[in-house]
């Protein structure tokens, strides 16, 4: 027999279950994964200083906060931050881009 006609004999069915069950495998372990991944905490105790000014962790969660849509008084209530604060962070992410800008990591 040769190669041609052993290949036309070849059932496409167990190796596209291979695949499926192999696709489900992959999403469960990034279903897994994913939800190991904390998101950002904006009462972490290192986004102040001991002065109570913001560190780069805590600028950087003020941005993420607006890149969600919140308002700046959510932003402070959250943040523990004066209104003022929260509207000083809101005009510098919109100077960096607002939504557009790339976040920083954390942590």
């Amino acid at each position: 027999m040769t190669a041609a006609k052993r290949a036309k004999h070849v059932d496409p069915k167990p190796v596209l279950d291979l695949i499926a069950s192999i696709e489900a495998d992959l999403m469960r372990l990034k279903d897994m994964v994913s939800a190991q991944i904390e998101p950002f905490d904006p009462a972490n105790p290192h986004n102040k200083t001991s002065d109570g000014k913001l560190t780069g962790e805590g600028v950087e969660c003020c941005y993420r906060l607006f890149d969600k849509g919140e308002s700046r008084y959510s932003v402070s209530q959250k943040m523990k931050i004066s209104f003022a604060a929260a509207t000083h962070r809101f005009n510098s992410w919109r100077k960096v881009g607002g939504n557009k800008r790339k976040p920083t990591l954390l942590g």
